[in-house]
Order: C-alpha cells, then sequence, then structure tokens
C-alpha cells in the first residue's frame, strides 16, 4: 500500500493536534465551571471563578472529557475521508487541527486530497465518508451529555448566550426531560456540547455548495444540476440570515459574489484563486449512482436535516440586529 504520509511534514500535524487539544482543554474548563455552578450563568462570573476554580479536579475532568469527546468527532470525520482516500489510492494529507480562541476552542479541521477525483462514485464516497462517521460519533456524545445534563431556571444576564437546537437534540432530550418547567432551560454537559458542536459541524459540511463534503455528494447525486441546487442553497442562506443567524448571511451573499466572480472570470488574479474551489467536471458526470449510494446519499440528506441548527446562536439574526442597532441610536 503506498505510504501517502511519506516525505511529508507530519510533524505539522502532530503539533497543531496537540495545540487544539490544549485549546480545547481550556474552553472545556469554562464549560465545566459553567455546568458546575449553573445558578450565576449570565448574572457573575461562576461562583469561585479564580485560578483556585479552574484548578478543582471536577472541572479538570470535565474539561478533559469535553476536549477529549470534541477531538474524537473531529478526528473521526476527518479519519472518514482519509482512509476513503486511500481506498481508492488517491494521495491525502493526515487532519490539521486548527486550534483557535472562540466558543469551542477549534475552527475544525480537514485533510488535503492530493490527488484527482476522477469518478463520481470516489467522490460520492470520500465526501460522504466524514459527515457519516462524524455523525455517528456525535451522536452518543449528544446522548450521553443529555442524560447527566441540568435543568435550572432561566436567569439571562447581560452576555449571556442562548444555543439553538437541532432537531435531532429536540428529539433526544424527550428521553430525559419529559417536561421543561416554564422559566426553565438546559445547562447541557461538557460531552454533550461537545455533542452539539459536532452536529453543527456536520451540517455545515454538508452545505450542497463547492468543495463542501455536501457539494461533493450533491455533484455525485445530481451532476449538471449541482449548480441549480448551490444557487438555492446560496439563497436559503440569505434568508436565514435575515430571520434566523447574521453568520447565514454573510455565507450567502459571499457566496454569490464567489458564483458571480466565476461566471464573469473577473478580476482575473480572484478568479483563477476562487476557480480551484469549483468542482472540474468529472467524465462520468452523467453517469447514475449506484441505489445503494443513493441510499447512502438520502440518509445524508438525513442527517443534515437532523443536524442542521437554524439559529446556531438565538438574537442574532440581520433583522434582530438591525432593531437593536435602532434602539440604540434612539
Amino acid at each position: 500500500m503506498t505510504d501517502f504520509t511519506a516525505g511529508r511534514r507530519v510533524w505539522v500535524n502532530g503539533v497543531l493536534f496537540v495545540l487544539t487539544s490544549i485549546s480545547t482543554f481550556i474552553v472545556g474548563l469554562g464549560l465545566a465551571l459553567s455546568y458546575i455552578y449553573p445558578d450565576s450563568l449570565g448574572v457573575n462570573p461562576p461562583a469561585g471563578s479564580s485560578v483556585r476554580a479552574f484548578l478543582e479536579p471536577r472541572v479538570i475532568v470535565l474539561g478533559l472529557l469535553y476536549a477529549a469527546a470534541l477531538m474524537v468527532i473531529l478526528s473521526g470525520h476527518e479519519i472518514g475521508h482519509y482512509l476513503t482516500c486511500r481506498r481508492y489510492g488517491l494521495a491525502a494529507t493526515l487532519p490539521y487541527f486548527i486550534p483557535a480562541p472562540n466558543l469551542a476552542g477549534t475552527l475544525g479541521a480537514f485533510i488535503k486530497i492530493k490527488s484527482p477525483i476522477t469518478r463520481k462514485q470516489e467522490l460520492f464516497d470520500v465526501g460522504a465518508a466524514g459527515p457519516l462517521a462524524g455523525f455517528i460519533l456525535a451522536l452518543p456524545a449528544l446522548v450521553v451529555g443529555l442524560a447527566f445534563s441540568k435543568v435550572v431556571p432561566v436567569t439571562q444576564g447581560e452576555g449571556t448566550m442562548i444555543l439553538g437546537e437541532p432537531l435531532l437534540l429536540k428529539l433526544v432530550s424527550l428521553l430525559f426531560v419529559k417536561h421543561l418547567p416554564a422559566g426553565a432551560d438546559i445547562v447541557l454537559h461538557p460531552v454533550g456540547f461537545a455533542g452539539w458542536l459536532g452536529l453543527l459541524v456536520t451540517s455545515i459540511n454538508l452545505f450542497p455548495v463547492g468543495q463542501l463534503d455536501g457539494g461533493h455528494v450533491a455533484y455525485a447525486m445530481v451532476g449538471r444540476m449541482r449548480k441549480r441546487v448551490s444557487s438555492a442553497a446560496l439563497l436559503a442562506f440569505i434568508v436565514l440570515g435575515v430571520f434566523c443567524f447574521f453568520g447565514w448571511f454573510i455565507w450567502g451573499i459571499a457566496g454569490l459574489l464567489f458564483v458571480l466572480i466565476i461566471r464573469l472570470k473577473r478580476p482575473a488574479r480572484l478568479y483563477h484563486f476562487l476557480g480551484r474551489l469549483v468542482h472540474p467536471p468529472l467524465p462520468d458526470e452523467d453517469v447514475r449512482l449506484s441505489h445503494g449510494r443513493l441510499m447512502v446519499g438520502a440518509l445524508v440528506i438525513l442527517i443534515f436535516i437532523l443536524s442542521f441548527i437554524p439559529a446556531p446562536v438565538k438574537g442574532l439574526s440581520l433583522l434582530a440586529l438591525l432593531k437593536h442597532a435602532g434602539a440604540g441610536v434612539k
């Protein structure tokens, strides 16, 4: 079997993995404090939120559990792509993890496929493998996390973030919370939050646009109609951005500008750069996928529906932001 990592700077992948593990662990410590001291959420910092509080054994354990769960989910997603590339003899790098000082502690991970993909079945299998693996790993994290989550009174203070719920979380929560009292909410266990992030990452990767996993799957399933599917998705982003979450609006506008530049081929340098993000036509573009792969494609669509979160952070739609800005002017 060909060694695709021979001669490559594998140490870079290792360093990024370690740095991302550290950054997710640091975020996990904050999540652990919020979980242990839920009564202080959104009002004051968690009780005893000094250096000593972060060194509590139970805080450290929960932080480690969050980091481990999230890194397993992200690793599984990328290894799914990598192993499928190996299966078809496609040269691919090991995963590159991206540490970041954000809500998750990371911007995710990616692999680089060095070989051209020349068949639809290869494109489909490579694109679908990651989301399927990530979803399978995120599901138990979500279930376990919900089993240990807490129902607490809602205390919304300045800076409080209310996270949106994917359909799957709502369905699974019915197993553990039969009735949510008025004025109460669920504080996710850190492992459950890792599962929530896993679903968010899975759904974003399944957007049927460009070189995202969903773009691969959509191209393999609908062939020449992929441009219409992508355009419809971008328009949906704009609508979701207006009414649900401003981030989708930015994605939609950026995507439409991308499409415009590609179609007009202007400016030239930017066109050549962005052109790399567009699928080159495959020789078997008009060949129909097997029934088995079409069934897997239907499963991938179902996973997207179960995982997608219209408003990852509630109250940040374009309309809400404009309303808030207008109130500030007054």
